[in-house]
């Protein structure tokens, strides 16, 4: 029988947490040798240029205790890199991890928020405090515990004279704009931001340069049968893999989908609550993390869906999701399940034509 998402509960232990984090295996060869900017957007050349000689300075020797000493009494400076998604930030992000030698961590917000839900916030710090550099991509801040939490970590981490590297579509002044309150939180932003130098990345979407653009569905009679032959491969129900998303942290999404080689999902249909709109946004950002497949089929009754399910996923998020302040988050996951969704259909017709061979 089929394993389904929603039959799992993950529940990663403290270890697994700390080992969790490094780049993702779709970085795993990320380095700064390959990755290509595009001259049609200077920015790429330039970003590529400062992140190597920052590699270089965290490689230089620390010297002796007085130069430990003066390094650890004034705030260490880092780098944010902002920009649209995909640009390349996450590949110069992890080849910089790549780079550098010594103790170095990796991992996204979320991973950060909850590793310091489980250590508590001073042995977060301590720990995290060893590093010669920490790595922090999809910096956002959604709500105002979050912003208090990471604000003060950064500032904590800084003044330890840990080099600190993030990237985010939201320059770091401007984070929590439309999703709260922000201006009440003016003055913790502004402290943390003055410890980044900011690199803008203009450009266009890498994974559009190969034409794919659509997030094409397949009938749900293929979904559902592909599912049934291959190892390891996971089928769900939308509607109720939403509800289970419900009940498990989105820092455990990455547990929730261990040794899955191919996600299958019937009935998808358009979102109208953030809710539901943003766990699947995490779901969908750690399967592209994984280079996990996804074979989808639509929701029968869907507007731009056949009978069969068949037919191209338009409206995931409802127009007013897209105009929240959350939209660049919604419009990357898009890029990244049609880049998904595609993988799948490869994978299926693969599996046709050795079949028929």
């Amino acid at each position: 029988m089929t394993d389904a998402l929603c039959d799992r509960r993950p529940e990663p232990s403290l270890e697994r947490l700390l080992a969790d984090l490094v780049p993702p295996p779709r970085f795993a060869e990320a380095r700064l040798d390959n990755y290509v900017p595009d001259p049609a957007h200077p920015s790429q050349e330039e970003a590529k240029q400062r992140i190597t000689e920052f590699a270089a300075q965290l490689g230089r020797p620390r010297g002796g205790l007085l130069s430990r000493l003066r390094r650890r009494s004034e705030p260490a400076r880092g780098i944010y890199l902002d920009g649209g998604f995909g640009v390349g930030k996450t590949h110069l992000l992890t080849s910089l991890f790549h780079e550098v030698e010594g103790k170095r961590v990796y991992g996204t917000f979320v991973e950060y928020t909850d590793l310091v839900g489980a250590l508590g916030f001073q042995k977060a710090v301590d720990l995290l405090g060893e590093s010669q550099l920490v790595c922090i991509d999809e910096f956002e801040l959604d709500d105002p515990g979050d912003t208090l939490l990471m604000t003060r970590l950064i500032r904590e981490l800084s003044d330890r004279g840990v080099a600190i590297v993030a990237t985010s579509n939201t320059l770091p002044d401007a984070l929590g704009e439309g999703r709260f309150a922000a201006q009440d939180f003016l003055r913790e932003i502004q402290a943390m931001a003055e410890r980044f130098q900011v690199l803008r990345i203009d450009g266009e979407d890498y994974r559009r340069r190969d034409g794919v653009t659509e997030i094409a569905a397949l009938p749900a009679p293929e979904v559902q049968a592909h599912a049934q032959t291959m190892p390891d491969a996971t089928l769900d129900r939308f509607d109720p893999l939403l509800k289970h998303l419900v009940a498990v942290h989105p820092s455990r999404y990455g547990a929730l989908i261990d040794e899955v080689t191919a996600a299958h999902l019937t009935g998808m249909h358009g979102l109208t609550h953030h809710h539901d709109a943003l766990r699947f946004v995490v779901l969908v950002d750690r399967l592209y993390d994984r280079e996990v497949p996804m074979l989808v089929s639509l929701a029968a009754d869907g507007e731009n869906a056949a009978q069969d399910g068949s037919g191209v996923l338009e409206d995931l998020f409802s127009p007013e999701l897209l105009r929240s302040g959350y939209r660049k988050k919604y419009l990357r996951c898009l890029s990244r399940l049609a880049s998904l969704a595609n993988d799948g259909r490869l994978l299926l017709r693969a599996g046709t034509a050795d079949a028929a061979s």
